[in-house]
């Protein structure tokens, strides 16, 4: 008999029943592991990293035998996919140990990494064990930008290195970059470099959240960096892969029923839906960002199976009956073109039923300029909050 006749060699995801069934029974699909904080890097923009021999950061970061344990215990519930993010991860000694141990137990495994610190080593060992890719950030094409931003002499010439080992010999990349006030003059230069090295992946994020340390010193260097909504909305207009997608989805973005819902849950993202943190400290969270004391699980006084099954769910059912919250993130019709979530408004105000104003004024933009090229009627939007003015309007 021919095998080849009777077997299916391959099946679109989205038609995959697989996946719906994973989600109806609360599996896990995808595993975050922040192996460390400590980073050879110092980026402006960053909102974790510490400096590479941070003796604090490195006590407490997972040890080899916890990262194995949480492993274990995700698989069991159903993980196929991890990545492993910081920090930067090679800056951990033992990271093949971590790197192996995972492909080991089935993983589909990714990494991120600023590519300054790879070596011939590590091209080795993902040439004999492939990782589903590698995803590299690129800060800049020029060595005076990139500098710039990662605060770090000589990582320009170590990045391109690093980058020109893992195209030469074949390794999965994926390629993107920050929209920063320090970079924005380059980023033409920078799709075009990336689109050059991988044909079917880049993207730019615009978006700057703060530290979740709260440090003071950084966050205002952040903000220094963030870009103007009318920058931002002018860079996804150039785009026309990103502003394409925005136009398609706009259906989607803005939806003007939403001023009359009354739902009260400050969660309505997909965070903790199939995929969890282990954090750079040990502890559980339910996405990179979500930082708020009350929304961290310490593992290491308790067990990934009630972190997952008792923790989670109550998280995800908090809620809030503040008036600013109920008349304005929670009924606006155009939340899903701002990054507000109950993470990031922590992280700006020290509460998570807050709005930021300047989430609202990049959403605002981001819609009038959605509208005006389907022709849509921009009156439609809600009202603008009190004390929110759009880009042309500021005072």
């Amino acid at each position: 008999m021919d095998m080849n006749s009777t077997l299916v060699s391959s099946r679109s995801v989205a038609n995959f029943s697989l996946w719906d069934k994973m989600l109806e029974k609360r599996s896990i699909l995808k595993v975050q592991l922040e192996i460390t904080a400590r980073c050879n890097n110092d980026c402006r923009h960053c909102y974790l990293c510490l400096p590479s021999a941070d003796k604090m950061a490195l006590e407490n970061e997972p040890t080899l035998g916890e990262i194995m344990h949480v492993a274990d215990e995700a698989v069991k519930k159903g993980a196929l996919w991890c990545t492993i993010t910081g920090g930067e991860p090679l800056l951990r000694k033992d990271f093949r140990d971590i790197y192996l141990g995972l492909k080991r137990k089935g993983l589909l495994v990714s990494v991120f990494t600023n590519a300054c610190l790879l070596r011939e080593e590590h091209i080795k060992l993902f040439r004999k064990y492939p990782p589903l890719d590698i995803e590299v950030t690129v800060y800049g094409i020029t060595k005076e930008t990139y500098e710039r931003v990662t605060r770090c002499p000589g990582s320009y010439d170590a990045f391109r290195r690093g980058l020109d080992l893992l195209l030469e010999n074949g390794i999965p990349v994926r390629l993107k970059a920050m929209a920063l006030r320090s970079n924005v003059h380059e980023l033409p230069k920078i799709a075009e470099f990336c689109r050059a090295r991988t044909k079917d992946y880049f993207r730019f994020d615009p978006s700057l959240h703060l530290r979740l340390d709260r440090d003071p010193v950084r966050n205002e260097i952040i903000k220094s960096e963030r870009l103007s909504p009318e920058e931002i909305v002018a860079l996804e207009r150039a785009d026309f892969e990103r502003f394409n997608a925005l136009e398609k989805g706009c259906d989607k973005l803005i939806r003007p029923n939403m001023c009359n819902k009354q739902c009260n849950h400050l969660f309505h993202c997909g965070t903790g839906a199939g995929s969890f943190v282990l954090g750079h400290d040990g502890r559980f969270r339910l996405c990179l960002s979500l930082h708020q004391p009350d929304c961290v699980y310490d593992l290491r006084r308790g067990s990934l199976a009630d972190a997952w099954e008792n923790f989670l769910p109550r998280v995800r059912d908090m809620r809030s009956d503040r008036k600013e919250f109920m008349e304005r993130c929670r009924r606006c019709s155009i939340v899903n073109l701002c990054i507000w979530c109950p993470a990031h408004a922590y992280l700006e105000t020290g509460e998570m039923d807050s709005h930021v104003d300047y989430f609202c004024q990049v959403a605002y933009a981001r819609a009038r300029s959605i509208m005006n090229e389907n022709r849509m009627e921009a009156n439609s939007l809600d009202p603008l909050p009190a004390g929110v003015f759009l880009p042309q309007q500021k005072r």
